[in-house]
């Protein structure tokens, strides 16, 4: 079997990487042991199928990677204007280093795995949406605590961060498809124009 400490890791990095960049429905459980570096008979001691993989694979990429990033942009000592304008500039950083390092602008794992196979995998829709409420639940409670301390007009917190989510998605995905960092560079001034915000924040100006 090889390296089993590690396998498992491996496995779920691949798929993640390979979906990423390609799409779900075109990697084949061949491509991932490929990339992996790990025969197709430890695949099937870890995983039953690609779709179980793929739903390790985003509880990985949640667990280890957007929780931590999310708690960190937004922590409740900084300023919840700037936790947004914060964390899509990051957004914005990381896709530039992307289209750096590959040549692709990538956008978002996971909603380019939900947009394609919202009709089709029903778990891993299911784990798709669970995620994408998830870092929803951050962008409310930015916008709820910037309404208390009056940096943006009273509204509704929830309707609010759906509406941004869409927005910054959109945006992120129209960056993949012009394959242009830039269009994600201008998310930040975008957010602060959608939240109506009455100060602008330090990294707007």
């Amino acid at each position: 079997m090889g390296r089993t400490s590690d396998a498992r890791e491996r496995l779920m990095k691949a798929a993640l990487s390979l979906i990423w960049e390609e799409s779900y429905g075109s990697v084949t459980i061949d491509d991932i042991c490929e990339r992996a570096e790990v025969k197709k008979g430890s695949f099937y001691y870890f995983f039953d199928s690609k779709s179980d993989l793929a739903l390790a694979a985003l509880d990985r990429l949640w667990n280890e990677s957007w929780e931590p990033r999310l708690n960190e942009h937004f922590a409740p000592t900084v300023p919840p204007v700037q936790r947004l304008v914060n964390h899509v500039a990051w957004i914005h950083e990381k896709q530039a280093e992307i289209k750096r390092k590959t040549g692709r602008v990538l956008g978002c794992p996971v909603c380019s795995v939900g947009s394609e196979v919202s009709t089709q995998e029903a778990k891993v829709s299911a784990k798709v949406r669970e995620i994408c409420s998830r870092k929803r639940r951050y962008l409310e409670t930015a916008i709820s605590d910037a309404v208390a301390q009056g940096a943006i007009a009273p509204c509704d917190p929830i309707e609010k961060a759906a509406s941004l989510a869409a927005l910054i998605e959109g945006i992120v995905s129209q960056g993949r498809i012009m394959n242009d960092p830039d269009i994600i560079g201008r998310l930040p001034a975008m957010v602060l124009d959608h939240l109506r915000v009455k100060e602008p924040t330090a990294s707007s100006i």
